[in-house]
């Protein structure tokens, strides 16, 4: 079995509507408007968000950093205009994070943990700095980069692979030629860390795994390396990760599926078999889309779409939800030119903004993060208007 039929529901009957669509992420971003122009400091987040942390949350994965990025990004790209001045909320973000981190109280995070690219400082000060260019937010910014050189956790989330992503946004966004010597400083240590099979171990929270996907493994550090790794030892990189991928791939009469970390089983430890960006195979096939096996790919690419999409205890989201597996459907589109594809992504985009609007109706109120909640959604629903395939951050800040 590759995965649990129960963990997903029977997609919707409304076909897509470009009107209502764009209609739809001009509600969440009003939304999220009055949440930002509220009488407290940001907003409470969501009970798994603020998780045994400090609320509110202000990091790039479930904080107003996130939030804010997406905001900027939808308005840029003309699909609804915010009321609120995000420059000045970025530098209140920062403040606050600097006065009262985000770190969960019962788990010691890898240190650095303020160079996290999305639960620490670093994507914080990206964002702000996107907003409100100065020389301190871009010494700062360069500061986290190079403390976290020597993280061990080896993941976009905590380690040296998120500080490579936030040295090549500084790269592309200045020119400077201190960001590529920081950013090579980085691909060099991440690299010499390589299992002999071109895999990495991630050691977090007392214990060392061997991971897969995007934000904790193999498919994310590639995706940090590749944009600015020269050609030949790129090229080698990705035949590597392709290798470990086709060893690790579960296949079932033309479906494929990936475990979270590199093991004999597909379960988990706690015994689910996880579909999700996070998690399993869409998020190998979003994130080695260009280098996976064709064969391979598709197989990973068609079962998020033979399974559904996920319940409400999954929901939406771009992390572990709808959203996040229709990503799949946009990198099948860009790699295939087959519009079967675009079509699969867009059905899913209505499929998850009536789940914001079923899980807005059963909490009173919307969900306020981008990896987690809605405007995460509202990024996918522009994509698929766009025809863009481009996972936020991991593939471009823009």
């Amino acid at each position: 079995m590759l995965y649990r039929p129960e963990a997903f529901e029977p997609l919707t009957d409304e076909g897509w509507n470009e009107g209502r669509v764009r209609e739809a992420i001009r509600t969440i971003v009003a939304e999220t408007d009055d949440a930002l122009r509220g009488p407290r400091l940001l907003w409470r987040a969501h009970a798994w968000d603020r998780w045994q942390a400090t609320s509110p949350m202000k990091n790039l994965y479930v904080g107003a950093a996130g939030v804010v990025w997406a905001l900027d990004r939808l308005r840029a790209r003309g699909h609804a205009d915010t009321r609120v001045d995000l420059a000045e909320i970025a530098a209140r973000t920062l403040d606050l994070f600097r006065r009262r981190p985000d770190f969960q109280k019962v788990m010691r995070p890898p240190d650095p943990a303020e160079s996290a690219l999305l639960t620490g400082e670093t994507g914080i000060l990206v964002v702000a700095w996107r907003l409100a260019p100065s020389d301190e937010l871009a010494d700062a910014v360069l500061a986290r980069v190079r403390a976290n050189v020597g993280n061990e956790s080896d993941d976009v989330m905590w380690g040296t692979p998120g500080t490579l992503l936030a040295a090549q946004a500084m790269v592309e966004m200045t020119g400077e030629d201190r960001w590529r010597q920081a950013w090579n400083e980085s691909a060099e240590a991440l690299l010499a860390r390589r299992e002999p099979d071109g895999s990495w171990a991630q050691r977090r929270y007392g214990r060392q795994f061997t991971g897969l996907g995007p934000p904790h493994g193999l498919v994310g550090n590639v995706q940090a390396l590749r944009p600015l790794l020269e050609g030949a030892r790129s090229a080698s990189l990705e035949r590597d990760a392709a290798a470990v991928l086709a060893r690790t791939a579960f296949v079932e009469d033309g479906l494929a599926n990936w475990p979270h970390s590199e093991r004999p089983t597909l379960p988990s430890p706690d015994g689910q078999i996880r579909l999700q960006w996070c998690a399993g195979g869409p998020g190998v096939v979003i994130g080695a889309a260009d280098y996976l096996d064709e064969e391979l790919f598709l197989a990973g690419a068609e079962l998020p779409w033979r399974a559904g999409p996920p319940t409400l205890e999954k929901g939406p989201s771009i992390c572990h939800g709808t959203a996040g597996n229709g990503y799949a459907f946009l990198k099948a589109f860009a790699r295939t030119g087959d519009e079967l594809w675009l079509d699969r992504a867009r059905r899913f985009a209505v499929h998850a903004l009536e789940q914001v609007e079923r899980l807005r109706a059963e909490n009173g109120c919307g969900r306020h993060s981008l990896w987690t909640g809605d405007v995460g959604t509202a990024i996918y629903a522009a994509d698929c208007i766009d025809g863009r395939a481009d996972y936020p951050i991991f593939d471009s800040w823009n």
